[in-house]
């Protein structure tokens, strides 16, 4: 359903062999022209809900389960701006500690980053070096001037809880609610119709060149 929508593109191919000489056409979707949602209508709750993503669901699966068509699986990537689903999808427990066996040697020993917890003029999560981690800073703690070593407000990040905190944020989306499902796909069709300009053929081609 998502590809039935895209427009296409004609590019100009001078075919190679003699005794061809015009120019012929080679027609592909377009998928440089990228329907992207504005961030700040996910504030608008009339239009959506937040949703967690479960352990090993799928967008096909959760479009069944939200709008009852699997095919609309393309509308919760767009609406949550995923260019790719392999990357942008959340990964389930086995999925997850694969990627971690295969790129790795150690990731629960492996550092990925090194970052502050809260306390005196740091803010939590600032991300900081091995050399801070390591060396004495003086804090001002409720007036009183300390010496502290980085290590005792600083948290080494494991490449594994890394990658384990990355994947839970990918798991909060927002859902297009239901009775605005038709809405919006008569809307990302008309987004997806050309205009006429000098390239223009027809409202869903356009030809380069």
């Amino acid at each position: 359903m998502y590809f039935q929508n895209i427009p296409n593109i004609g590019y100009n191919e001078r075919p190679l062999k003699y005794p061809f000489s015009q120019s012929e056409i080679t027609v592909a979707k377009n998928f440089f022209r990228r329907y992207k949602v504005n961030e700040d209508v996910f504030s608008l709750a009339v239009f959506f809900q937040k949703y967690a993503i479960e352990e090993g669901e799928r967008p096909e699966t959760l479009a069944e389960k939200a709008y009852g068509n699997a095919f609309y699986d393309w509308v919760i990537l767009i609406t949550n701006n995923m260019v790719n689903a392999h990357y942008d999808w959340p990964m389930n427990s086995s999925q997850l500690y694969q990627t971690l066996s295969t790129e790795y040697t150690d990731p629960f020993a492996e550092i990925h980053h090194y970052e502050t917890i809260e306390i005196a003029q740091y803010k939590a999560g600032t991300i900081v070096d091995e050399t801070f981690y390591n060396a004495t800073h003086k804090l001002n703690i409720n007036g009183s001037v300390q010496n502290k070593i980085g290590s005792s407000f600083v948290d080494a990040i494991p490449v594994a809880e890394h990658y384990f905190r990355e994947n839970e944020k990918k798991r909060e989306i927002y859902l297009l609610k239901p009775k605005y499902i038709a809405s919006f796909v008569d809307d990302f069709r008309k987004n997806n119709k050309y205009e006429k300009s000098s390239n223009y053929v027809n409202k869903f081609l356009k030809q380069t060149g």
